[in-house]
């Protein structure tokens, strides 16, 4: 009796980790499923002192949507964006590569752009292709909308 409750406790912890993987899976796809979307760290709320231990570095994927860019934890279950960037709001501040322990909490072809959105700075890891469609997105902003290009 105990074997057979030993089995299927082991059974029901492997099953939930099978369908929580799924879920996961799912969810991701679904994200990417409507295009326009690039693999992008984010980090916020940074200090004016770039902080090179690589500490505040949260994985993520960025989708385009209209004049917004939705951004998105990996690790997460939730369907809604954790982030959403109005590109109006959106002032690009310097470019710099990841230095010290950051290199090792991003990707390994990763840029930092840093960015100032309503007055909150914050950084954005991402692919030197995935900065040129970023820079070009917040350049093609439609006539009369404010552009913080530099």
């Amino acid at each position: 009796m105990k074997m057979f409750l030993a089995l299927l406790l082991c059974g029901l912890v492997v099953a939930t980790l099978v369908i929580g993987l799924f879920v996961f899976g799912l969810r991701r796809r679904l994200i990417q499923r409507a295009g326009g979307t690039f693999d992008c760290s984010l980090r916020w709320n940074v200090p004016e002192t770039p902080d090179l231990s690589g500490k505040g570095w949260v994985y993520g994927v960025a989708r385009y949507s209209g004049d917004e860019i939705a951004w998105f934890r990996v690790f997460s279950y939730s369907p809604r964006p954790k982030r959403i960037l109005e590109r109006s709001a959106i002032e690009v501040l310097e470019r710099r590569m990841p230095e010290g322990e950051e290199e090792l909490a991003l990707l390994s072809d990763s840029v930092i752009q840093g960015c100032l959105v309503h007055g909150t700075r914050l950084e954005l890891a991402m692919s030197e292709d995935a900065l040129t469609g970023f820079l070009a997105w917040l350049e093609a902003a439609p006539p009369g909308q404010r552009v913080n290009v530099a």
